[in-house]
């Protein structure tokens, strides 16, 4: 299983490496303000991607840590309601 990982693995950056050789023409980024930037498009690309993911990645975070918050705050409520460990009692009528 490990070496058809390794094997999507490798196709997976062929692609992708693929594709950024093919898309290294110069383009041109106008922003609102009148101001440009000129970058090959790959790289353009690259950037809004990994812009994304990181947009992504914060709006998970804020989940994660609440949920963090909830389930501690759940572990204490319920080591707070279990009963002390008290010594067992003997049934009645003796055994």
């Amino acid at each position: 299983m490990r070496y058809v990982l390794w094997i999507i693995k490798l196709l997976l950056f062929l692609i992708v490496l693929s594709f950024a050789v093919k898309n290294t023409d110069p383009v041109t980024v106008r922003y609102y303000l009148g101001g440009e930037w000129q970058a090959p498009l790959i790289l353009v690309m690259l950037i809004a991607f990994c812009a994304g993911a990181v947009i992504g990645l914060m709006t998970g975070l804020g989940q994660l840590f609440r949920q963090r918050r909830q389930i501690g705050g759940l572990k204490r409520e319920l080591r707070s309601k279990q009963p002390q460990h008290t010594d067992p009692v003997p049934p009645a009528g003796g055994a």
